[in-house]
């Protein structure tokens, strides 16, 4: 499988090969870094962007063709969001919100929680509408068969993006 040039897609191929081994991988991890832009984000933004989607469709596509596709949840996420508003040196600042994304054979497509709002900004942060703790605890409980109470140490409500049987 053909996978592009870069470290991000280099893990992910790491990742897709200890998948297919049938090394019993529960919990993969790969790290993008280079998304803290606080300067020049307009096109250091979009390569990341396209590093980000090149190398996650040739993760797909690999474990798709060695058919283990539908025993795979991907879910993206980020320690933080981005503030609106540019800033004096044509990029953004920390923000409060930032979206995630799941794929994966057994989800429920769609966008899950209501659009954030840019005409009701909380001092200039976008308000999130889902809590990432409901992602997380959705994925604990219906893919990992995990205690997501116990693991978060509260209990956060489910969202429908998993069918009930799902499992990982």
């Amino acid at each position: 499988m053909e996978y592009p040039k870069d470290s991000f897609a280099a893990g992910l191929r790491l990742l897709a090969e200890t998948i297919t081994g049938g090394l019993g991988v529960k919990v993969g991890y790969v790290t993008i870094g280079g998304f803290d832009t606080h300067s020049g984000q307009k096109n250091q933004q979009a390569r990341l962007l396209q590093s980000l989607a090149d190398g996650l469709k040739a993760f797909w596509d690999d474990l798709t063709a060695q058919g283990k596709a539908d025993n795979v949840l991907i879910m993206t996420w980020s320690e933080f969001g981005r503030r609106v508003a540019e800033n004096g040196s044509n990029g953004t600042d920390h923000g409060s919100a930032a979206p995630q994304f799941l794929i994966g054979n057994q989800l429920k497509g769609g966008h899950w929680g209501d659009p954030a709002s840019l005409a009701d900004l909380d001092k200039g942060n976008l308000k999130f509408t889902t809590d990432f703790r409901s992602v997380y605890s959705t994925v604990m409980d219906g893919w990992l068969g995990a205690p997501a109470e116990k693991l978060l140490g509260a209990r956060f409500q489910t969202l429908g993006f998993l069918g009930s049987s799902t499992t990982g």
